[in-house]
């Protein structure tokens, strides 16, 4: 009797496992039973390349025109990609501490080429760090300005970890 029973289970587990041992070309007959996994076709609806927002912002914290002509280059070579691939962008350059004198009225090596490329509309934007400003504008004696181009905030890495926890992506050159 116990050897029968041996057989009977030997021969229910083999059925069982049968679905999963089939060949997958005997699946493949018999599929109008089963749903297939949709795959993607020529037909889906894709989104509008213009719908893609990108947000970079580029970090300037040394006083050299090097590392400031790259951030620029930076961001006029991102603007002109999406341009081109037809999504938007947006750009923000801050400048603290010893790079905020790439963006100070009175000590920038690159002034003429921000009036350039601020001066027109596009979306790139540079900002200067407060801190930085009071505190050399303490150790200098004499009130300090920024280019009219670049706006002041009240902290440089204050204003990159708020654009980071924005979504916004990091670069630093």
């Amino acid at each position: 009797m116990t050897r029968h029973l041996g057989l009977t289970t030997l021969l229910v587990a083999s059925l069982a496992a049968m679905p999963v041992l089939s060949s997958p070309a005997g699946a493949q007959s018999s599929s109008s039973s089963r749903p297939q996994a949709s795959t993607p076709s020529s037909s889906v609806s894709r989104p509008q390349a213009s719908a893609r927002q990108h947000r970079v912002v580029i970090q300037v914290s040394e006083n050299d025109p090097r590392i400031m002509n790259l951030a620029l280059n930076n961001a006029e070579n991102l603007k002109s990609f999406y341009e081109q691939t037809g999504e938007a962008v947006q750009i923000e350059i801050v400048a603290y501490g010893p790079g905020l004198n790439m963006v100070r009225s009175d000590t920038s090596p690159v002034k003429d080429r921000l009036a350039a490329i601020l001066g027109r509309p596009q979306a790139i934007t540079v900002s200067g760090c407060g801190n930085t400003l009071n505190n050399q504008s303490k150790n200098e004696g004499k009130e300090l300005t920024l280019l009219p181009e670049a706006q002041l905030v009240p902290t440089g890495i204050g204003r990159i970890v708020q654009l980071q926890e924005q979504g916004w992506t990091y670069v630093r050159p």
